[in-house]
């Protein structure tokens, strides 16, 4: 077993973009090459806890993927780290002074949904897809809550989605681009999409741009466990979070 994370593609690219093929880390390979911002994957195999690495650690003390590194930062020569995925497309938003707004009610209502997605659509997902597929049955309760808040959640981005389209803030920006690998998950999640047409249509708008489809290809190689070893990964998931803090 290795002791950590390891590069599967190599270079002398100015980020480093530390990553497994999940709906967080899809949102930084996105962005990466909607920028088309040179960057390195490190593999991440979140089965064999590769997050838990000291080296990892030093990075992202939260021990969850995406992290960055940039070696190249505006300003200063020392390199900047980064984990969480909003404050990570913030950050390269900035940088590279796109898909982020300059005017200030502009840049407020990107924000103000990139943090919907980070604070409300993300981790209800999260929850439901686990008591859906890790542990189906086992929560009835749980199952049943994080479904109905994630359907409403569809409902509230579907409204959006018709008062202003074609994209969450009119233009295509990193609110899009947090929103929909969570989307991604929606026939796994059993979201009942037909529901949501303004959804269903900004999602098939997305789902066609190449940047989008190149970024979830990104790290392809590392994606192709077979079944033995997700389901492997799945039990080890279910046992960690059982375990006390």
């Amino acid at each position: 077993m290795r002791n950590g994370p390891s590069p599967v593609r190599q270079g002398e690219h100015p980020i480093d973009l530390y990553y497994a093929p999940t709906p967080n880390g899809w949102k930084v390979s996105i962005f990466l090459e909607e920028a088309e911002l040179p960057y390195n994957i490190v593999s991440m195999r979140l089965g064999e806890r590769d997050q838990d690495s000291p080296s990892f650690r030093s990075i992202n003390p939260n021990g969850r993927i995406p992290a960055i590194v940039d070696h190249a930062p505006i300003e200063g020569d020392d390199p900047i780290s980064l984990f969480e995925s909003g404050a990570i497309l913030f950050y390269l938003a900035d940088k590279i002074g796109r898909f982020l707004p300059t005017g200030v009610s502009e840049r407020a209502a990107v924000m103000q949904w990139l943090m919907w997605q980070m604070a409300g659509l993300g981790p209800m997902a999260g929850q439901n897809g686990h008591f859906l597929l890790y542990a189906p049955g086992a929560a009835p309760y749980a199952t049943e809550r994080f479904f109905n808040e994630v359907v409403r959640l569809y409902g509230v981005l579907d409204t959006q989605l018709e008062r202003l389209g074609p994209f969450i803030c009119g233009d295509y920006s990193i609110a899009d681009m947090a929103c929909f690998p969570w989307v991604m998950t929606h026939k796994k999640q059993q979201i009942p999409m037909d529901r949501f047409p303004h959804v269903a249509r900004w999602f098939a708008l997305v789902r066609q741009r190449e940047a989008v489809q190149r970024g979830l290809a990104a790290g392809a190689g590392i994606a192709s466990v077979n079944s033995v070893e997700a389901q492997a990964a799945r039990q080890k998931l279910i046992e960690a979070s059982r375990r006390p803090v």
